[in-house]
C-alpha cells in the first residue's frame, strides 16, 4: 500500500514581533530609568514580571553583556555592551534636526510662526524658520541674530550658558539692540519653569516664547522658540504645545528635561 503523508500542521500566525525580546527590552528600560543599580525584587516590580522570570531574563541580559550583577549586593545594572549601543546611537543623533521637525509640525497646528535657533558670538541665530499659515511675522527670517535681552530666545540661552559666553555677546550687541540685562530672579524663573516668554517686546501685541534643548551632557545645545499674535491667540496652547515639544525632543535626544513644567502633563 502506498505511504499516505500526515497532514502538515499549519504554521503559526506571526504577530511580527518576539515577545521575550519585547519583555528584555522592558528590563532594559527599567534599568536605563533608574538612578542606580536595582535589586531583582524590584526590577520584577518595575517591569511586571514574576521573581523567577525576572531572574531569568536578567541573567541571559547579562551573558549577552547588556546588564552586569554586582557580586556583593546581587543588584543588577547596565552593562558594558548596552552602554555601548546607547554612546553609537547618541553619534546618529542631530538635536537641531530633530528640534527641527517637532517645530515644523507645531507651526502646522497653531497660530504661530516658529522655529530653531544656536549661539553663535553674534548671539542667538535663526537656523530653521516656519511661518504659520495662520499667523506670521515677517521682520523674522532665516539667519537672523536675535537679541540677547530683549527676546525670549536670548533669556533661554542665558539661563544655561556660561557667564563667560554671554558677557562676549554682550559686548557684541549694540545696547540699543540687545536691551536691558535680565534680573537673576528672572533667569531663575526660567530654569525652574523651562520655558522664557515675553510679550510686545520687540512689536506690540507680539508674544515670544522659548524652551531649550540639552544634549546627553545636558549642555544647551539650541533654543525652540515661537511668536504668536495677543490678540489672535491667549497663548495658553502655544505655550503648552511648546513644552511639549520639548520633553518630545528631549526624549529623543536623552537630553535633560528642564523645569518643572516639563514634567506636567
Amino acid at each position: 500500500m502506498p505511504r499516505t503523508s500526515k497532514p502538515t500542521t499549519p504554521p503559526e500566525r506571526r504577530t511580527g514581533t518576539i515577545q521575550s525580546v519585547s519583555i528584555a527590552a522592558r528590563f532594559l528600560q527599567a534599568l536605563a530609568a533608574a538612578p542606580e543599580a536595582q535589586a531583582l525584587g524590584d526590577l520584577a516590580r518595575a517591569t511586571g514580571t514574576a521573581g523567577s522570570s525576572a531572574h531569568r531574563y536578567l541573567q541571559s541580559l547579562v551573558r549577552e553583556g547588556l546588564a552586569q550583577q554586582d557580586p556583593v549586593s546581587g543588584h543588577y545594572d547596565l552593562g558594558p555592551m548596552a552602554l555601548g549601543i546607547g554612546i553609537a546611537a547618541l553619534k546618529r543623533v542631530d538635536t537641531i534636526e530633530i528640534a527641527a521637525a517637532r517645530m515644523k509640525q507645531l507651526v502646522a497646528g497653531h497660530a504661530a510662526s516658529g522655529g530653531v535657533a544656536i549661539w553663535t558670538d553674534r548671539g542667538p541665530t535663526l537656523v530653521r524658520w516656519y511661518r504659520s499659515t495662520q499667523f506670521s511675522i515677517s521682520s523674522l527670517g532665516l539667519g537672523d541674530i536675535l537679541p540677547l535681552d530683549n527676546t525670549a530666545c536670548g533669556l533661554a540661552f542665558q539661563a544655561y550658558l556660561p557667564p563667560a559666553q554671554i558677557k562676549a555677546v554682550r559686548k557684541a550687541q549694540p545696547a540699543a539692540f540687545r536691551g536691558t540685562p535680565p534680573a537673576a530672579q528672572t533667569l531663575e524663573a526660567i530654569r525652574k519653569e523651562g520655558i522664557a516668554a515675553l510679550s510686545s517686546h520687540l512689536l506690540s501685541d507680539v508674544r515670544g516664547m522659548a524652551v531649550p534643548v540639552f544634549d546627553a551632557q545636558n549642555e544647551i545645545t539650541c533654543v525652540m522658540t515661537t511668536v504668536d499674535n495677543i490678540g489672535q491667540t491667549s497663548g495658553a496652547a502655544e505655550r503648552e504645545a511648546l513644552l511639549r515639544a520639548g520633553r518630545e525632543v528631549a526624549g529623543q535626544t536623552g537630553g535633560r528635561q528642564s523645569g518643572s513644567l516639563y514634567k506636567s502633563e
